[in-house]
């Protein structure tokens, strides 16, 4: 979680003489830690409001409007999950922090399964309890969810939403094309958006209120793929018992997405070429060209350049598709936009479904950001639906993430490594020793995958930016 500066802690309420400043109810039986925490909140321009135990702290939030409560678990009379649960009954709005010095995971499980916003361990970091409060002060603030972890510029275009450098320069590059007649190519991975970023295309050019025809190249039998490109007059083959208008005719004026173009038989692709080329095609079995005026999408999850070069893709199409290329980022990165996402998702599904999830616990959101998501954007969205059919509570919790079904850790098996040859009784230099395995195995990953540096980050399990890091070290 990035850290939230001391000064968001003041947008609180305003109350009836006019003070904005958050109260913060700090219930614990010990008195010292009462105080420390009133010292600390009281710097960072809170209100704060103490009591040693549950029963009054439930009288104390009767009379005040608290903005947060902080409170011990294990505390006399009515302890802490007791207190969580009374007042998620009758202060539902209100975030509730707790605190203990025992801490265990099943604790954390079902504090959070009550509604807690986060579940801190004594000794804690001034800098945690610093986060953590005003991450809660400030979401309250800005929504009724339980976490929309966002910064205050957020950038939308079309469908689409970010936070991140990376897919802002997209968002910046698709208006300036949307009315270009140019052909598009959109690589990516799986799951990336390629889909979302050709609609926007479509949605911001002229074209907008003419027709914007999908087809996935990969998903209809080679057979069949040429009749629903270019269609077919009747008895053109056998079964063929009318005419069929191809979706280049259904397209005309408008724009034709063709998702993973790599897949295009290279029978089509001759053909395609004319369409793009001479903007006309022939229907199978009439001897009449047809004239069309329609904009090209196309998408890959495949490297074209590779193809071209081992002659599965036609080196002209090829040249002709990609007039312009837009590179969809994986969702690895651009982390930051994971909580954005998240929220998004919980907001859509929670409302589909017809379930009262208004958040992610930090233990289930810190899981998503740790994860590589090899699916990427979808995939995200499918855990989340997924996380909000198997919700219990009005918080999601790691459980209900499942993300052991989606990532499969590798087992590795390392051959044994002989250290005899270098190390003597003369010794050895530790650190050289060490950079020149690590150099040697960045050389080796990069080899293995053409020079591919995402792929090789992942041979390696390192993020992109730990592996980039490591490259300009050793200036590869």
């Amino acid at each position: 979680m990035s850290s939230v500066h001391p000064e968001n802690f003041s947008k609180g309420t305003t109350d009836s003489q006019g003070d904005t400043r958050p109260k913060i109810l700090i219930v614990d039986d010990d008195q010292s830690l009462r105080e420390f925490l009133e010292i600390l909140l009281a710097k960072e321009g809170c209100e704060t409001f103490s009591a040693s135990n549950g029963e009054k702290a439930l009288r104390l939030m009767e009379k005040e409007d608290i903005s947060l409560v902080i409170s011990d678990v294990k505390m006399p009379g009515i302890d802490g999950m007791t207190l969580l649960k009374e007042i998620k009954t009758k202060h539902a709005d209100v975030p509730v922090i707790l605190i203990t010095a025992f801490a265990s995971l099943d604790n954390a499980m079902a504090a959070m399964k009550e509604g807690a916003w986060d579940y801190l361990t004594k000794p804690f970091r001034l800098e945690e309890i610093r986060e953590v409060v005003g991450k809660a002060l400030e979401t309250r603030q800005k929504s009724p969810s339980l976490i929309r972890d966002v910064a205050d510029r957020i950038y939308k275009l079309d469908n689409m939403l970010t936070k991140s450098p990376v897919m802002l320069k997209i968002f910046q590059l698709i208006p300036r094309i949307a009315s270009s007649p140019s052909s598009v190519l959109i690589s990516g991975e799986s799951g990336t958006g390629k889909e979302l970023a050709a609609r926007a295309i479509h949605n911001l050019g002229v074209r907008k209120d003419r027709p914007f025809v999908v087809i996935n190249c990969g998903g209809i039998p080679e057979n069949l793929l040429e009749s629903e490109l270019f269609g077919h007059k009747k008895g053109a083959f056998t079964g063929a018992n009318r005419e069929k208008q191809g979706l280049f005719a259904i397209a005309n004026q408008g724009t034709i997405f063709l998702d993973e173009i790599g897949e295009l038989p290279m029978t089509l692709q001759v053909k395609l070429l004319r369409v793009v080329q001479q903007k006309s095609f022939t229907s199978l079995g009439d001897t009449n060209e047809r004239k069309v005026d329609v904009r090209i999408l196309a998408a890959t999850n495949r490297d074209l350049e590779k193809e071209v070069i081992n002659e599965r893709f036609r080196e002209d199409l090829y040249y002709r598709l990609n007039v312009i290329p837009i590179r969809m980022p994986p969702l690895r990165e651009r982390t930051e936009d994971i909580p954005l996402l998240v929220q998004y998702f919980l907001d859509k599904y929670s409302k589909e479904q017809n379930k009262a999830v208004q958040g992610i616990s930090s233990f289930a959101m810190d899981a998503l950001q740790k994860y590589s998501f090899p699916g990427n954007v979808r995939e995200l969205e499918n855990i989340i639906e997924r996380s909000v059919a198997l919700a219990t509570s009005n918080l999601l919790l790691p459980e209900s993430l499942s993300l052991a079904e989606f990532k499969q850790q590798k087992s590795v098996e390392y051959s044994p490594f002989s250290y005899e040859p270098y190390l003597g009784p003369e010794g050895l230099d530790l650190e050289q020793f060490l950079n020149y395995i690590e150099k040697t195995l960045l050389k080796k990953a990069l080899e293995m995958t053409n020079g591919a540096k995402t792929e090789a980050a992942n041979i390696l399990g390192l993020n992109f930016r730990s592996f980039r890091y490591r490259l300009s070290k050793y200036a590869l």
